[in-house]
Protein backbone atom coordinates (compact mmCIF):
# COMPACT_ATOMS: atom_id res chain seq x y z
CA UNK A 1 0.00 0.00 0.00
CA UNK A 2 1.54 3.82 -0.70
CA UNK A 3 0.55 6.81 1.06
CA UNK A 4 1.56 10.41 0.06
CA UNK A 5 0.79 13.01 2.70
CA UNK A 6 -0.11 16.66 1.99
CA UNK A 7 -0.56 19.35 4.73
CA UNK A 8 -2.85 22.04 5.19
CA UNK A 9 -2.26 25.45 3.70
CA UNK A 10 -3.23 28.96 4.73
CA UNK A 11 -5.00 30.68 1.93
CA UNK A 12 -2.59 33.64 2.16
CA UNK A 13 0.30 31.34 1.39
CA UNK A 14 -1.69 30.02 -1.48
CA UNK A 15 -1.58 33.51 -3.67
CA UNK A 16 2.67 33.00 -3.49
CA UNK A 17 2.21 29.78 -5.23
CA UNK A 18 3.20 28.97 -8.77
CA UNK A 19 1.71 25.96 -11.25
CA UNK A 20 4.14 23.74 -10.07
CA UNK A 21 3.63 24.71 -6.26
CA UNK A 22 -0.32 24.09 -7.03
CA UNK A 23 0.51 20.74 -8.31
CA UNK A 24 2.16 19.51 -5.62
CA UNK A 25 -0.11 20.71 -2.68
CA UNK A 26 -3.51 19.94 -3.80
CA UNK A 27 -3.32 17.36 -6.83
CA UNK A 28 -3.04 13.53 -6.77
CA UNK A 29 -2.34 12.29 -9.97
CA UNK A 30 -1.16 8.23 -8.75
CA UNK A 31 -4.75 7.29 -7.72
CA UNK A 32 -4.47 4.10 -9.57
CA UNK A 33 -1.55 2.22 -9.82
CA UNK A 34 -2.40 -1.86 -11.07
CA UNK A 35 -2.27 -4.27 -8.21
CA UNK A 36 -1.55 -1.38 -5.71
CA UNK A 37 -3.35 0.39 -3.18
CA UNK A 38 -2.79 3.93 -3.54
CA UNK A 39 -3.93 6.83 -1.24
CA UNK A 40 -3.47 10.23 -0.44
CA UNK A 41 -3.50 11.26 3.37
CA UNK A 42 -4.52 14.82 3.68
CA UNK A 43 -4.36 17.38 6.93
CA UNK A 44 -7.31 19.34 5.80
CA UNK A 45 -9.93 17.51 8.37
CA UNK A 46 -7.88 14.15 7.79
CA UNK A 47 -9.21 13.08 4.90
CA UNK A 48 -7.61 10.18 3.25
CA UNK A 49 -8.61 9.29 -0.99
CA UNK A 50 -6.92 6.91 -3.36
CA UNK A 51 -7.75 4.00 -5.10
CA UNK A 52 -7.40 0.07 -5.04
CA UNK A 53 -6.78 -1.67 -8.34
CA UNK A 54 -7.09 -5.21 -7.87
CA UNK A 55 -5.69 -7.22 -11.29
CA UNK A 56 -3.56 -10.19 -10.71
CA UNK A 57 -4.06 -10.32 -7.08
CA UNK A 58 -6.40 -9.19 -4.15
CA UNK A 59 -5.36 -6.18 -1.90
CA UNK A 60 -5.78 -5.68 1.61
CA UNK A 61 -6.12 -2.37 3.66
CA UNK A 62 -4.13 -1.72 6.10
CA UNK A 63 -3.23 0.58 8.77
CA UNK A 64 -0.01 1.32 10.16
CA UNK A 65 2.20 4.23 11.85
CA UNK A 66 0.39 6.93 9.67
CA UNK A 67 -2.94 6.09 11.55
CA UNK A 68 -1.90 4.84 14.88
CA UNK A 69 -2.92 1.19 14.41
CA UNK A 70 -2.61 -1.22 12.64
CA UNK A 71 -6.31 -1.68 11.58
CA UNK A 72 -7.08 1.62 8.94
CA UNK A 73 -10.62 1.39 10.01
CA UNK A 74 -9.97 1.59 13.78
CA UNK A 75 -11.10 5.36 14.31
CA UNK A 76 -12.34 5.87 10.95
CA UNK A 77 -15.11 5.05 8.32
CA UNK A 78 -15.21 4.34 4.53
CA UNK A 79 -16.57 5.32 1.28
CA UNK A 80 -16.16 3.53 -2.06
CA UNK A 81 -17.32 3.81 -5.33
CA UNK A 82 -16.55 1.16 -8.27
CA UNK A 83 -15.72 3.34 -11.16
CA UNK A 84 -14.44 0.82 -13.66
CA UNK A 85 -14.85 -3.21 -14.30
CA UNK A 86 -16.50 -4.95 -11.89
CA UNK A 87 -15.16 -7.02 -8.39
CA UNK A 88 -15.68 -7.71 -5.08
CA UNK A 89 -14.88 -5.83 -1.85
CA UNK A 90 -15.12 -7.98 1.12
CA UNK A 91 -15.71 -6.12 4.78
CA UNK A 92 -14.89 -8.56 7.89
CA UNK A 93 -15.87 -11.47 5.67
CA UNK A 94 -19.17 -10.31 3.84
CA UNK A 95 -17.97 -10.56 0.18
CA UNK A 96 -20.29 -7.38 -1.34
CA UNK A 97 -20.04 -7.39 -5.36
CA UNK A 98 -19.70 -4.27 -6.88
CA UNK A 99 -20.24 -2.99 -10.49
CA UNK A 100 -19.10 0.21 -12.39
CA UNK A 101 -21.55 2.87 -10.43
CA UNK A 102 -22.09 0.85 -7.41
CA UNK A 103 -21.17 1.93 -3.69
CA UNK A 104 -19.85 0.83 -0.09
CA UNK A 105 -20.12 2.21 3.14
CA UNK A 106 -17.95 0.40 5.75
CA UNK A 107 -18.39 1.64 9.54
CA UNK A 108 -15.80 2.43 12.40
CA UNK A 109 -14.08 -0.61 13.95
CA UNK A 110 -13.88 -2.76 10.42
CA UNK A 111 -11.25 -5.37 10.86
CA UNK A 112 -10.23 -6.38 7.23
CA UNK A 113 -11.22 -4.85 4.36
CA UNK A 114 -10.13 -6.62 0.81
CA UNK A 115 -10.68 -5.74 -2.74
CA UNK A 116 -10.51 -8.26 -5.73
CA UNK A 117 -11.69 -8.22 -9.61
CA UNK A 118 -13.81 -10.43 -10.70
CA UNK A 119 -12.43 -11.38 -13.34
CA UNK A 120 -8.56 -11.70 -13.12
CA UNK A 121 -7.69 -11.11 -16.81
CA UNK A 122 -9.79 -7.71 -16.40
CA UNK A 123 -9.05 -5.05 -13.65
CA UNK A 124 -11.46 -3.68 -10.88
CA UNK A 125 -10.72 0.08 -10.21
CA UNK A 126 -12.55 1.36 -6.97
CA UNK A 127 -12.11 4.67 -5.55
CA UNK A 128 -12.36 5.81 -2.04
CA UNK A 129 -12.68 8.34 0.94
CA UNK A 130 -11.97 8.04 4.29
CA UNK A 131 -12.75 10.44 7.35
CA UNK A 132 -12.15 10.21 11.35
CA UNK A 133 -15.06 8.78 13.16
CA UNK A 134 -16.71 8.71 16.11
CA UNK A 135 -18.77 5.18 16.53
CA UNK A 136 -19.77 2.56 14.61
CA UNK A 137 -22.48 2.73 11.30
CA UNK A 138 -24.07 -0.27 9.82
CA UNK A 139 -21.61 -1.31 6.87
CA UNK A 140 -23.83 -0.49 3.65
CA UNK A 141 -24.14 -2.07 -0.08
CA UNK A 142 -25.30 1.39 -2.08
CA UNK A 143 -25.29 0.07 -5.74
CA UNK A 144 -26.31 3.26 -8.00
CA UNK A 145 -29.98 2.52 -8.31
CA UNK A 146 -30.43 2.82 -4.61
CA UNK A 147 -28.26 6.07 -4.57
CA UNK A 148 -30.15 9.53 -4.38
CA UNK A 149 -30.43 11.26 -7.96
CA UNK A 150 -30.37 15.00 -8.01
CA UNK A 151 -30.87 16.60 -11.46
CA UNK A 152 -29.40 20.20 -11.42
CA UNK A 153 -29.08 22.67 -13.82
CA UNK A 154 -29.42 23.26 -17.88
CA UNK A 155 -28.18 22.78 -21.11
CA UNK A 156 -28.56 26.48 -21.62
CA UNK A 157 -25.86 27.06 -19.59
CA UNK A 158 -24.07 23.97 -20.37
CA UNK A 159 -24.42 22.34 -16.88
CA UNK A 160 -27.28 19.91 -16.61
CA UNK A 161 -26.16 16.91 -14.56
CA UNK A 162 -27.26 14.35 -12.60
CA UNK A 163 -25.84 14.26 -8.26
CA UNK A 164 -26.02 10.98 -7.46
CA UNK A 165 -25.68 10.92 -3.46
CA UNK A 166 -24.30 8.02 -1.64
CA UNK A 167 -23.00 8.28 1.59
CA UNK A 168 -25.56 11.52 2.85
CA UNK A 169 -28.43 11.57 5.32
CA UNK A 170 -30.89 10.55 2.65
CA UNK A 171 -29.58 7.40 2.40
CA UNK A 172 -27.58 6.55 5.32
CA UNK A 173 -26.11 7.44 8.70
CA UNK A 174 -22.22 8.34 8.72
CA UNK A 175 -20.37 10.31 10.90
CA UNK A 176 -19.08 12.93 9.03
CA UNK A 177 -18.32 11.66 5.47
CA UNK A 178 -20.32 12.61 2.73
CA UNK A 179 -19.85 11.16 -0.50
CA UNK A 180 -21.14 10.96 -4.13
CA UNK A 181 -20.89 10.46 -8.10
CA UNK A 182 -21.89 13.66 -10.44
CA UNK A 183 -22.57 12.83 -13.85
CA UNK A 184 -22.47 15.53 -16.97
CA UNK A 185 -24.78 15.35 -20.22
CA UNK A 186 -23.30 15.07 -23.14
CA UNK A 187 -22.69 18.74 -23.98
CA UNK A 188 -22.33 20.30 -20.43
CA UNK A 189 -19.03 20.89 -18.83
CA UNK A 190 -19.84 23.19 -15.94
CA UNK A 191 -19.63 21.20 -13.02
CA UNK A 192 -20.66 23.89 -10.47
CA UNK A 193 -21.49 27.61 -11.51
CA UNK A 194 -22.32 30.17 -9.98
CA UNK A 195 -19.22 28.67 -7.94
CA UNK A 196 -19.33 28.03 -3.61
CA UNK A 197 -17.73 27.81 -0.67
CA UNK A 198 -18.45 26.18 2.52
CA UNK A 199 -16.66 27.05 5.18
CA UNK A 200 -17.53 24.23 7.17
CA UNK A 201 -16.46 21.70 5.13
CA UNK A 202 -13.22 20.67 2.90
CA UNK A 203 -13.83 18.39 0.21
CA UNK A 204 -11.77 16.29 -2.92
CA UNK A 205 -13.13 16.09 -6.69
CA UNK A 206 -11.89 12.76 -8.13
CA UNK A 207 -12.06 13.27 -12.16
CA UNK A 208 -12.65 10.58 -14.44
CA UNK A 209 -14.43 8.88 -17.47
CA UNK A 210 -12.57 11.91 -19.70
CA UNK A 211 -12.24 10.75 -23.33
CA UNK A 212 -8.62 10.32 -24.32
CA UNK A 213 -6.81 14.33 -25.36
CA UNK A 214 -10.18 15.74 -22.71
CA UNK A 215 -9.38 17.84 -19.70
CA UNK A 216 -10.86 19.77 -16.84
CA UNK A 217 -9.39 22.73 -15.70
CA UNK A 218 -10.41 23.22 -12.00
CA UNK A 219 -11.11 26.13 -10.27
CA UNK A 220 -9.36 27.02 -6.71
CA UNK A 221 -8.20 29.85 -3.89
CA UNK A 222 -10.28 32.53 -2.80
CA UNK A 223 -12.93 34.27 -4.61
CA UNK A 224 -10.84 37.28 -5.20
CA UNK A 225 -7.82 35.16 -5.87
CA UNK A 226 -8.82 32.11 -8.07
CA UNK A 227 -6.24 30.16 -9.86
CA UNK A 228 -6.88 26.88 -11.49
CA UNK A 229 -5.53 23.47 -11.95
CA UNK A 230 -5.01 21.47 -15.24
CA UNK A 231 -6.63 18.02 -14.60
CA UNK A 232 -6.63 14.70 -16.73
CA UNK A 233 -8.19 11.46 -16.46
CA UNK A 234 -8.77 9.73 -13.05
CA UNK A 235 -6.85 12.34 -11.43
CA UNK A 236 -7.98 13.93 -7.81
CA UNK A 237 -7.59 17.28 -6.21
CA UNK A 238 -8.13 18.79 -2.70
CA UNK A 239 -10.19 21.43 -2.29
CA UNK A 240 -9.44 23.14 1.35
CA UNK A 241 -12.72 24.93 3.16
CA UNK A 242 -11.55 28.24 1.96
CA UNK A 243 -11.28 27.75 -1.23
CA UNK A 244 -13.91 27.37 -4.41
CA UNK A 245 -14.34 24.08 -5.70
CA UNK A 246 -15.79 24.33 -9.40
CA UNK A 247 -14.71 23.18 -12.60
CA UNK A 248 -15.15 23.35 -16.56
CA UNK A 249 -13.98 20.63 -19.00
CA UNK A 250 -13.35 20.33 -23.02
CA UNK A 251 -16.05 17.93 -22.62
CA UNK A 252 -18.63 15.97 -20.41
CA UNK A 253 -17.11 13.92 -17.76
CA UNK A 254 -18.03 12.63 -14.07
CA UNK A 255 -16.59 13.32 -10.91
CA UNK A 256 -16.26 12.10 -7.46
CA UNK A 257 -16.79 14.18 -4.49
CA UNK A 258 -15.93 13.27 -0.86
CA UNK A 259 -16.97 16.37 1.92
CA UNK A 260 -15.82 15.97 5.64
CA UNK A 261 -16.55 18.84 8.64
CA UNK A 262 -18.55 19.94 10.79
CA UNK A 263 -21.56 19.09 9.38
CA UNK A 264 -23.34 17.04 6.42
CA UNK A 265 -26.01 19.58 5.07
CA UNK A 266 -25.54 19.27 1.47
CA UNK A 267 -26.62 22.49 0.39
CA UNK A 268 -24.89 24.35 3.46
CA UNK A 269 -22.86 26.71 1.24
CA UNK A 270 -21.89 30.20 0.07
CA UNK A 271 -23.07 30.74 -3.46
CA UNK A 272 -20.36 33.16 -5.25
CA UNK A 273 -22.10 35.23 -8.75
CA UNK A 274 -19.29 34.75 -10.93
CA UNK A 275 -19.41 38.84 -11.56
CA UNK A 276 -18.16 39.19 -8.12
CA UNK A 277 -14.88 36.44 -9.06
CA UNK A 278 -11.44 37.58 -9.45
Amino acid sequence: MKLEKRYAEHPEDMKLYDTGRMRDHFLFDKVFIKDEISLCYTHSDRVVFGGAYPAAKKLQLKGGKDFGSDVFLDRRELGIICIDGSGTVTADGKVFKMKKGDGLYIGKGTAQVVFAAADKEKAAKFYMASTPAHTTYPTTHIPIEKANPRKLGEASTCNARTIYQYVHPAVLQSCQLSMGMTILEEGSVWNTMPVHTHERRMEVYFYFDMKPGQVVFHLHGQTTETRHLVMKNEEAVISPSWSIHSGAGTAAYTFIWAMAGENQIFDDMDTVPAVELK
